[in-house]
């Protein structure tokens, strides 16, 4: 009984390690920056005050935007969003990584959540939307079904000497592909109205982390 008491010990720590490993093997070898309010800068509809399209409470990132909202500049013609622009570490070389948990609210739909801007061929190096219910890069592919009402942990990295990116769902990789080439990047995260998009769009996020390689 007491062998198989140690045995049973024994799997149930291997298999925590296991586990453990699993969730963070992408963030190995690479250290967080310090992060503070001064780097996350809010963009949202020019005409409306911060506490109309967003909220911060107990850690948790809240964005929501309708899709006829105002841009975020009286000058521009881009699409309605409310999302922090990750100030203070911009890079056009190295690998960086982005980390957080998400949670999307049924209803938000054809709405992109997070992105890695900077890009010669386009706007962007990566971007990951929400279409029916999915989480995908982009229109296609899809790296996480049935996203509504749940949480679930985001990492991407962008190596920009490799032109390579790659994005993790709980810690198991969901996508691989090239850049977009640029010489500045940033990460943003939040709601970014694209075609076709709901009424209302929502995303929350939490445990937000800016990781470089060391």
């Amino acid at each position: 009984m007491v062998k198989f008491s140690l045995v049973y010990l024994l799997l149930c720590a291997s298999f925590s390690q296991l586990i453990w490993f699993h969730a963070n093997a992408q963030t190995s070898g690479f250290t967080a920056v310090s992060l503070s309010k001064s780097n996350f800068e809010l963009q949202k509809p020019y005409d409306k005050s911060p506490s109309e399209r967003y909220n911060f409470n107990n850690g948790v990132h809240t964005f929501w935007v309708f899709a006829n909202d105002k841009p975020h500049t009286i000058t521009s013609n881009t699409k309605p969003r409310s999302e922090i622009r990750i100030r203070g570490y911009d890079y056009s070389s190295g690998v960086w990584q982005f980390e957080g948990e998400a949670y999307i609210p049924s209803g938000t739909n054809a709405t992109s959540v997070m992105q890695v801007f900077g890009g010669s061929s386009r706007a962007t190096t990566i971007m990951l939307r929400v279409y029916s219910a999915n989480l995908t890069v982009y229109r296609s592919p899809t790296v996480l079904e049935n996203v509504y009402n749940r949480w679930f942990k985001v990492n991407v990295i962008h190596d920009v000497g490799a032109s390579n990116v790659k994005v993790y769902i709980d810690g198991v990789q969901k996508y691989e592909g090239s850049g977009a080439g640029g010489n500045n990047h940033y990460f943003k995260f939040g709601v970014y109205a694209e075609d076709g998009a709901s009424h209302r769009m929502e995303s929350r996020w939490r445990q937000i982390r800016v990781l470089r390689k060391n």
